[in-house]
């Protein structure tokens, strides 16, 4: 009997001391996004995103790119300037993950790390480029589901509190909104900056029952 409560007890000092799943709060004039992460499917971009946000290298870029039935995109740090023809262009990965030179971090960038992980309405995937190991800190969410997304782009977390967030940016006014025909590069771009601040947090400091 007394080893049975000795086991009760361990059992519960373990779950205590456990450490608590961490969240993003991703906080715009819209609203906050509450986002839970996949490390055990992107562990390097969960990583790369965490690092980054604590180091507040998000705050002040903005969400630069809105198209409606697709995603939002954002973390570009070249989002801050007000030349749009800058933004979309920027970006490096939170550490050294084997590609890029190792003592320049400007250079850093992520391995793909493709899923059967489904893109669907919430879902923070990571924007690259043509070549599938070249994430940096830009990543996106969707506004709706994208199965052409699936298996291409590494999905590493989801929106699970502020959907409403994502629907009332991508609305926001934009060229090809006010005009469909629209040909220009910065055509996705909103007229006036949506500048986000993400913060890490315990589950339970985000998200109140």
């Amino acid at each position: 009997m007394k080893k049975l409560v000795c086991l009760i007890l361990i059992g519960v000092l373990f779950m205590s001391c456990s450490k608590e799943d961490e969240v993003a709060v991703i906080s715009t004039k819209f609203g906050d996004m509450v986002v839970e992460f996949y490390p055990d499917i992107a562990p390097m971009h969960v990583e790369s995103f965490t690092i980054l946000a604590k180091e507040g290298y998000f705050d002040g870029t903005t969400f630069h790119r809105l198209i409606p039935g697709f995603v939002i995109q954002g973390g570009d740090p070249n989002s801050r300037d007000d030349n749009r023809m800058k933004w979309g262009t920027g970006g490096r990965a939170g550490k050294y993950f084997g590609i890029g030179r190792e003592k320049d971090p400007d250079t850093w960038l992520i391995p793909g790390e493709f899923s059967d992980k489904l893109h669907v309405r919430g879902t923070l995937s990571m924007a690259r480029t043509r070549d599938p190991n070249s994430a940096s800190s830009q990543f996106f969410v969707c506004h709706a589901a994208t199965p052409q997304l699936d298996k291409q782009y590494t999905v590493f977390g989801q929106v699970i509190k502020g959907l409403e967030v994502i629907d009332k940016i991508v609305n926001a006014n934009r060229p090809k909104k006010e005009n469909p025909m629209y040909q220009g590069p910065d055509g996705d771009y909103p007229y006036d900056k949506i500048e986000m601040k993400v913060n890490i947090l315990k589950r339970s400091d985000a998200i109140s029952d």
